[in-house]
């Protein structure tokens, strides 16, 4: 039985654990955006979506470029991949086998 967590994987699921960046990810599935635009649609200070979207960059989710004073940032989808290959190992090579009984 595998108990471990890949590390390529811990930093993608520690990132898709909080509501905010959560938001972020759905605010930029269709396109990308500037910081100010994504806090403003969340309604929370750019301090505290600078600590969001550095968690999200260090898991590699998204990527940002400069333009003049600004950031613009989108999804980073060759590492949703690496994600969505790590969940789908559960569904194809997981049995769903009854509870062996516990001896008494």
């Amino acid at each position: 039985m595998k108990t471990a967590v890949s590390i390529d994987v811990l930093p993608l699921l520690q990132a898709f654990s909080e509501s905010y960046r959560l938001k972020v990810i759905e605010l930029l599935r269709d396109r990308e955006l500037c910081a100010c635009d994504i806090a403003s649609h969340l309604g929370i200070s750019a301090s505290k979506l600078s600590f969001h979207l550095k968690i999200l960059r260090e898991a590699g989710l998204i990527q940002g470029r400069q333009e003049g004073r600004w950031i613009y940032y989108r999804l980073n989808l060759p590492q949703f991949a690496v994600l969505e290959q790590y969940l789908s190992e559960f569904r194809r090579m997981s049995p769903v086998l009854p509870a062996r009984s516990c001896p008494d």
